[in-house]
């Protein structure tokens, strides 16, 4: 039901395309990650992206399986990609993407917090 908006969401994701990420998330989208408990409006999470394109090279989401609901989907994926240190990352996570519309108005992102740590320590150094 969902499948051709979400699929157009992850596409943009690894491709870096912000601008059409934007356009999918709801103004006033919301997503929460399970290691920080914070809920980040969308320019926040948009920040954390194009950081994320900063260090992370090769990015792709392996998707594992995705289940339709009536307002959204649950997937599980791998991310992979690879540092700047040459190191590479396998980011396991589960989401429950929320849509009304053309646009997802909520993911809630259940991630391995150690491999997210390796990214933001990677994020940091290159912001200093």
């Amino acid at each position: 039901m969902h499948d051709q908006l979400i699929d157009r969401f992850f596409a943009a994701l690894e491709a870096g395309d912000i601008d059409t990420v934007r356009s999918i998330y709801a103004p006033d989208a919301v997503i929460w990650h399970n290691d920080d408990l914070v809920e980040q409006a969308v320019e926040d999470n948009l920040k954390v992206l194009t950081g994320l394109h900063r260090v992370v090279s090769g990015l792709h989401y392996e998707v594992v399986r995705r289940a339709p609901l009536d307002d959204g989907v649950l997937q599980q994926h791998v991310l992979h990609g690879v540092l700047p240190n040459g190191k590479e990352i396998e980011l396991h996570c589960a989401m429950y993407v929320q849509v009304r519309g053309d646009h997802i108005t909520r993911i809630d992102e259940y991630l391995d917090s150690a491999q997210r740590t390796a990214i933001r320590t990677a994020r940091e150094a290159v912001q200093t």
